[in-house]
């Protein structure tokens, strides 16, 4: 389900357009929706970065991502270590999947990332669980129970 049509279509604060996706900002994180086909990569990654946070004044923020894949696209495992090497951080990051293709591409970027990574069938769940995170809870990489729909 896409953001715009879920009952947190009138709660983010900005929304980031670009010809690669949608990027919503809410208080506590971000949620991304990236379009049909794009691979999503450092630059791109670095382009959005800079909008969000050009829209909350500093680049010293506490935020989660969560990463609603409505629209097949591809990403680069490996510039989780380059978000890393410049400094930014992520309290966590959570992975709206709606297939078994989806599911699977969570591990591989659970080997690169230095986050709390969960995955989802629904949006719902995902921002129920960024909005219950503490600032500073423990570094987990876990799986949520919630893949029943596509065994």
């Amino acid at each position: 389900m896409r953001l715009e049509e879920s009952k947190y279509k009138d709660k983010f604060e900005a929304k980031i357009v670009l010809p690669e996706g949608n990027f919503y900002i809410f208080k506590k994180f971000v949620v991304g929706e990236v379009a049909q086909d794009v691979h999503f990569n450092w630059e791109l990654a670095q382009i959005v970065l800079e909008k969000v946070y050009d829209y909350l004044g500093s680049r010293d923020v506490k935020m989660a991502y969560i990463s609603n894949r409505v629209n097949a696209y591809s990403v680069h495992p490996q510039d989780w270590l380059q978000f890393y090497k410049e400094c930014h951080h992520l309290e966590a990051f959570a992975v709206v999947a709606y297939n078994k293709i989806g599911f699977m591409n969570v591990v591989l970027e659970k080997i690169f990332s230095q986050t709390r990574i969960r995955k989802f069938s629904e949006l719902e769940k995902a921002v129920q669980w960024v909005e219950q995170l503490s600032p500073g809870d423990q570094v987990v990489i876990d799986d949520e129970e919630d893949t029943a729909a596509f065994n």
